[in-house]
């Protein structure tokens, strides 16, 4: 990107190493159903620490396969209002009723007491989201299901590389399953494509089974064998598969995993020590112990003490060449599920956050310049201890 260009929130990064892992795959016998794939998802479970992972053509499409795999029936599922909406649909999808729980309104993400609040006895699973990369308080979550017998589904379409304590976001030590998203605004990319890691063997099975129309091929599944062209559909399914160019692409990002988050990790440091003086802005809570995958670079504005609107400040920052974004439009709020679930209830600390949020400009491919301009294009907003 030209010094001078628009400086968008998020992009992807691409070298030469991706075009050649791709290039490769496309002069290959296999463009799909071959062994990129099956080399990305055993990279992807080494790399997390799970025993299995799926790869799968979205995010959306793991949250919906998980939701189906498990089985869950007719219930609940509790999540975040400050999520894409896929979150929650990935529930309705397989007929289960989405309950919104509030945030934390310092790490922003599911409140584990928010959630213990909103447990019935139509529970069926809870979904907290690793907002913005930062991961979830899991532990809480795993003690609350084994309390009520729901089912653990991490959304981490924010968080591959993150780590909690010992161990990184997808290693499902205190989930039955986790999505990941490699769109390209993520800290990787397959350009679409998403997965899904498990440690439980019944479920990696039904996973690769409803992926690809609930068919199989396997002798040892199989209830006849006539011949080598037998294939049998055993469950309902869906054509969720990867493609190899993407999984191709997926397993080069993952080598330079660690380089993304190294430099999304500099950039929110140099952000947070440039923004401490503006008293307009909360800054997101500091990382501590974990080492957290930045997606977002989340801020919260007073607008109203700076005297603009957030469509004005953003407006005013794109004039400078500085991109910026809403995440996200509380889903409880968006007109199917009001028309549907009915008028959500009270979510004070998501509402205080929608009414301030803003996302900043944060990815890998970004030149100190780049961020040196976005500094001052946000300083520029209103002037220091502005009243």
């Amino acid at each position: 990107m030209q010094a001078n260009g628009f400086i968008p929130y998020g992009r992807q990064w691409i070298d030469a190493d991706d075009e050649r892992a791709v290039l490769a795959t496309l002069r290959s016998n296999f463009l799909t159903q071959g062994p990129a794939t099956a080399q990305f998802e055993a990279d992807l479970a080494d790399f997390v620490g799970a025993r299995f992972a799926v790869a799968v053509s979205s995010a959306t499409a793991g949250l919906h396969l998980t939701m189906a795999a498990l089985d869950l029936g007719p219930g609940e599922g509790i999540t975040t209002p400050i999520t894409f909406v896929a979150t929650a649909n990935a529930m309705a999808y397989v007929g289960l009723t989405p309950v919104f729980a509030d945030i934390d309104a310092e790490t922003l993400n599911l409140s584990p007491a928010a959630t213990r609040a909103a447990v019935t006895d139509r529970t069926r699973v809870i979904t907290p989201v690793h907002f913005a990369g930062r991961p979830a308080d899991m532990a809480a979550f795993r003690e609350l299901a084994d309390e009520t017998g729901a089912r653990i589904v991490e959304d981490a379409a924010h968080a591959i590389g993150s780590e909690h304590g010992n161990g990184k976001v997808g290693d499902c030590r205190h989930s039955d399953a986790t999505i990941f998203s490699f769109h390209p605004v993520k800290t990787m990319t397959t350009g679409e494509g998403g997965a899904v890691t498990t440690n439980d063997p019944d479920l990696y099975e039904r996973l690769v089974l409803l992926r690809s129309h609930g068919i199989t091929r396997e002798p040892a599944r199989l209830s006849e064998q006539p011949g080598t062209w037998w294939y049998e559909q055993q469950l309902l399914g869906f054509n969720y598969r990867m493609t190899e160019i993407q999984a191709a692409l997926g397993s080069s990002q993952l080598k330079k995993l660690d380089r993304f988050i190294d430099r999304r990790i500099a950039i929110v440091d140099r952000y947070q020590v440039a923004f401490a003086g503006l008293d307009w802005l909360q800054l997101p809570g500091l990382r501590g112990s974990d080492r957290i995958g930045y997606h977002l670079f989340v801020v919260q504005i007073d607008f109203e003490r700076i005297g603009r609107s957030r469509a004005e400040v953003m407006a005013a920052l794109a004039a400078l060449g500085v991109g910026s974004q809403v995440h996200y439009i509380p889903v409880p709020r968006q007109p199917w599920y009001r028309k549907t679930y009915g008028e959500p209830g009270p979510f004070p600390a998501t509402d205080r956050y929608y009414e301030r949020a803003l996302s900043l400009p944060l990815f890998p491919a970004m030149t100190d310049e780049e961020v040196e301009r976005v500094i001052a294009a946000v300083e520029s907003l209103a002037p220091r201890g502005a009243a």
